[in-house]
Parts: structure tokens; sequence; C-alpha cells
């Protein structure tokens, strides 16, 4: 069940569209074998962003990893849903037998994120983002753990954000994104002793169906920094070096600026650019403490 000339197994959660789609369709160009979660099997989801809904499904997002050489496998979960997500681990280990990458993308994202205003002002279901985003990414690694054991190097990626570290979004979103970060640096030091590793990956501005809608409204200033903005894919090919770097372990409990850690393996967006870091504008990874107890 862990063949070396067997494709890696790779798990990216809330696939249907946007960041986790681009992520998959990656994966699959390296001809991984990608079991893709979402809520929106065909049509468009429920999602709204300046009164247009997004569109997106597994269906298509599946054929698309197909296209792009791997093989898809689609499976409707509701990440806010414990039972969903452990039958969607059950099946793999039936159909697979092991997982070697768990890409915890999937949040909830509500319509009024990017709307100004303080937290108060906002509905409460803004704290949706600590369900699915937060909890729902410990509880899916929770149950992938014994999967990713069978790997011959394995790896849990949790998609964040300089939000986790300077005012984006709100306090939900922050509180999500460093929530993320945190998970990743403490899950490291219980994975010390095993072949699996964890890291946060901070991902700039992505060029998603989200990000134009929202910025549509905004002018020509945000339509110029969206130009220069990163593909989800240039996360995807980041995580799939990560996954077969031979020194993983040492990144293991890190939080990485993607386009950071692209140079060091000399990775480019899709249209050749190499995108910037944000970190001078907006901050870094903090570090995390030594200390141990308990």
């Amino acid at each position: 069940m862990n063949d070396n000339n067997s494709p890696r197994v790779a798990l990216v959660t809330g696939a249907s569209r946007g960041v986790g789609c681009g992520i998959a369709r990656a994966l699959g160009a390296k001809g991984m074998t990608v079991y893709l979660s979402g809520r929106t099997w065909d049509g468009n989801g429920t999602d709204v962003v300046n009164g247009q809904p997004l569109s997106g499904n597994l269906r298509q997002a599946a054929a698309d990893v197909c296209a792009a050489g791997g093989q898809a496998i689609p499976v409707l979960c509701d990440h806010a849903d414990d039972v969903q997500v452990a039958a969607l681990f059950k099946r793999i280990e039936l159909e697979q037998g092991r997982l070697d990458l768990l890409v915890n993308n999937a949040t909830f994202l509500p319509a009024q994120l990017i709307e100004p205003g303080p937290f108060w002002d906002k509905p409460l279901d803004m704290a949706g983002m600590l369900d699915v985003g937060l909890r729902s990414a410990y509880v899916a690694s929770c149950l992938a753990m014994p999967l990713l054991l069978r790997s011959r190097q394995g790896l849990i990626a949790f998609i964040s954000s300089y939000g986790a570290n300077c005012y984006m979004h709100g306090p939900a979103y922050g509180a999500q994104k460093a929530g993320c970060d945190k998970m990743a640096a403490d899950m490291a030091v219980d994975l010390e002793t095993t072949a699996v590793s964890a890291v946060s990956l901070w991902l700039g501005l992505q060029k998603t169906e989200r990000s134009a809608l929202a910025g549509a409204s905004v002018g020509a200033e945000y339509a110029a920094f969206l130009d220069r903005a990163e593909t989800p894919e240039f996360t995807g090919n980041l995580i799939h070096a990560l996954l077969n770097d031979p020194d993983l372990k040492q990144l293991s409990g890190q939080a990485l600026i993607v386009a950071e850690q692209a140079l060091t393996y000399g990775l480019q967006d899709l249209d050749g650019r190499q995108p910037a870091s944000l970190r001078n504008q907006l901050g870094g990874p903090r570090g995390v403490n030594p200390a141990r107890v308990g």
C-alpha cells in the first residue's frame, strides 16, 4: 500500500473552486491521485460575492485535475459535519490504504468578510470561520493521521495568510489564520518521531473569481494589485515541492511565506513571474517559544 512507484495520494479540502481547486489542479499535473472534498457537486454553490454567485463545483474541478494529468476523486463533504469527514477518511483508507498529503483549505468565508465596519456591527456568523477553517482543520488532521503515518513522507499543509499577524478582515479571520499557524507548530512537536510534517502556508492575494468580484467595486488601484497576485497553482506547486523535499522535517512546524519558500525551489508562477513577498508591507510569521509544557 506504500509502493514507492505508486502515485502519491492527496486530499484537498474545500476544492470545489478557488484556491482549493487550483491547488488540486497543480497536484494533478504532477501525476498525483487527488481527493477533492466540498459541498457543491454541480452548478453553483451558495457563496455570493457582490451579489453574484461564485461558479465552480466538484465535478468540474475533478475534470480539471484529470485534464492536468492526475487522477481525481471528488467527494461531497461538509467539513462542518464530523460524521461526513470521518466517512471521507474511511473511504480513502478503503480505496488507497494511505494518505501522503492533507491540504487543510476548507473554510467559511462570509459575504460580509471585506465590508468595512467593526466586528460588533457584523453578523455573528462571522464566527463560522472558527468552525469551518480552524476546528475543521483540526478534525481533518486528527482523522488523517492514521493514514499519513503509512506514508514514507507525509505532510499536513494549512492554508494561512498574512492576516495571521496583521489586521486583516477583522478578528475572526485573524484568529482563524493565527490558529492554523499555531496548530502546525504544535502538531510538529507531536510529529517529531514520525515521517509526517506540518506546515502553515501564507498566501498572497489570489487570482480567483472571488478576488476579482470582491475587488470590482474598489477601483483601478485594486485591479492593478490583483495583476500582481499569485495563482492558486503557484501554491499547489510549492506544496508538491515541500512534499518531495528530503529536508522537509527541518521545516515542520513553521509558518512559511509561499512567495519566499518558492525561491528555495526555483518555482515561478504560471506566467513566469516571481511573486513578491509582502513581508515588508504586512509583516512576517511570529517565532514560537521553544518551551514545552505537558
